[in-house]
Formats: structure tokens, C-alpha cells, sequence
């Protein structure tokens, strides 16, 4: 169900979808992985909305098996919130798996798009069918698309999301697992870095971090840096030169009357 999240970027997950499979190295302490095992083991609706979603793999790490799982029951819950929110699609997933249904995904933007009190944030590893099926989707003002981008071996994600018609374009840089110095930012309008953090967390040097900074200045780009992370990032925190770094893209909502839930 979509619930209130702890995540520093959003204001709320909501997940019609559960479950994934790993593409690329930002995907191999992947914290949904860890959680879906913990989910699928409380049982009831929710245990068997994730079932056979995740696994151990050879060396005791939590990973998606693959398994695809739809709940088509969640996909009128945001229809229900009034209050406008910043809500973070499929936190447990990836909406452009190439094993969801394309007349799934069209249920999910029709939702989206009849609900303008929010603004939802759709981010993907898979930019090339989210592109492949964008004329075949609405792209409402409120509807975010983004795409991770943890090293420059994947840049190309980044040319690929330029040519789907969203309104707000961003980038992940989480975990951000080597320099781009020349992250290309034309016609993308935020851009999230952060640290990997839990178990076994790969290091993130700082010099990564500045240079996205600089280049988000450079550009005008609105930039959020989320964490250092590492096995405990309550520890190392959020600060970048001293300061926190919470810009956003203004939103649709941001300067009118929210309504009452």
C-alpha cells in the first residue's frame, strides 16, 4: 500500500508493483531486495505480495530473483489521498521490468495521470522501454521520469531519458560508485546523489560527489545530495562543504492551497 516513507527525496512510496531483477552494479546490495525477504516473511497480504520476489544469493546476500509480482489492489490507493504528496513509484520495483504488462503500466500512468493533486516520481534502470513505450503513454506535468545512473558506464541511460516526453527529467546517482565528471545535464531538471549504505556498502569518494555538485551549479540544475551512507550513515550524515543540499524541482503544488486529506 502506499505508505509515508523515510526516504529524504520523497514524501511517500507507493508500489503496484513488486519485485525485480539486478542490471547492472547499483543493484548488488540493493536495499528493496533486503526488504521484500523481510515482507514476504510477515505472512498475510503482504507476505504473499512479495513471495519468491527475493533470495539469497551463494554468498548470503539478499537479491531479486526475477519473480515479477502485480497488485493491481494498490492501484487506486492514491486517488484516496487528498492532501497533495510527493509520491515515489514502485520503491519495491522497477514499473519498466520488461515482465509488467504494457496494459499494466498504461493502469498505473492513467492513475497517475487522474490524480493532479500529487506528483509522482517514476524512476527506472530501464530507460529504453520506458522510451520504447513513451508514445503509447500519457506524460502529465505531474508525472516525474527518472533513471539511476551509479557510474559512467551507464551515462548512456541519461541520452536515452532525454527523449521521453516528461515534463521533469532526473537522474540517481545512488549509489553513485565512480566519477562522472561530465555528466551530460541538458534537458534534465534535478539530479539525486548518494552514498550506498547497509551491509556491505561500497565506499563513495567526495571528489565524485563535488564534481556532480559543481556541474549541477554549472547548469542550474537543482541538486540533492541524500547521504554519505556506509554500513551505518547515521554516522557519516548528509553534509556536503557544511551544508545540506535539498533542492528540488518546484512543483505543480508548491504555491497553491493544499487540500485537507
Amino acid at each position: 500500500m502506499a505508505v509515508g516513507s523515510s526516504i529524504e527525496w520523497t514524501e511517500a512510496t507507493w508500489n503496484p508493483v513488486a519485485g525485480c531483477t539486478p542490471v547492472s552494479p547499483g543493484c548488488l546490495n540493493c536495499y528493496a531486495a533486503r526488504m521484500a525477504l523481510r515482507l514476504e516473511q510477515t505472512g498475510g497480504t503482504c507476505g504473499r505480495k512479495y513471495a519468491l520476489t527475493a533470495k539469497r544469493s551463494r554468498d548470503g546476500r539478499p537479491v531479486f530473483s526475477g519473480q515479477i509480482n502485480l497488485d493491481p489492489s494498490s492501484l487506486e490507493l492514491p486517488r484516496s489521498w487528498r492532501r497533495p504528496r510527493l509520491i515515489f513509484v514502485n520503491s519495491m520495483s522497477d514499473l519498466f521490468h520488461t515482465d509488467v504488462p504494457v496494459e499494466y503500466i498504461q493502469r498505473v500512468f492513467e492513475v497517475m495521470e487522474g490524480c493532479q493533486q500529487h506528483e509522482f516520481q517514476v524512476l527506472t534502470k530501464r530507460p529504453e522501454r520506458a522510451l520504447q513505450l513513451s508514445a503509447d503513454l500519457p506524460w502529465p506535468a505531474n508525472v516525474w521520469m527518472g533513471t539511476s545512473v551509479e557510474n559512467a558506464l551507464y551515462v548512456h541511460r541519461v541520452e536515452t531519458l532525454k527523449q521521453i516526453p516528461a515534463a521533469i527529467r532526473f537522474l540517481s546517482c545512488e549509489p553513485l560508485l565512480g566519477p562522472m565528471p561530465k555528466l551530460p545535464l541538458e534537458l534534465i531538471h534535478w539530479v539525486i546523489v548518494g552514498g550506498e549504505s547497509g551491509p556491505g556498502a561500497r565506499p563513495m569518494e567526495p571528489r565524485w560527489v563535488e564534481q556532480i555538485r559543481d556541474r549541477c551549479l554549472g547548469f542550474g540544475v537543482p541538486f540533492f545530495f541524500k547521504q554519505w551512507g556506509g554500513v551505518q550513515k547515521s554516522k557519516t550524515g548528509r553534509l556536503l562543504d557544511g551544508r545540506t543540499w535539498d533542492e528540488k524541482p518546484r512543483r505543480s503544488f508548491d504555491s497553491g492551497k493544499e487540500l485537507r486529506a
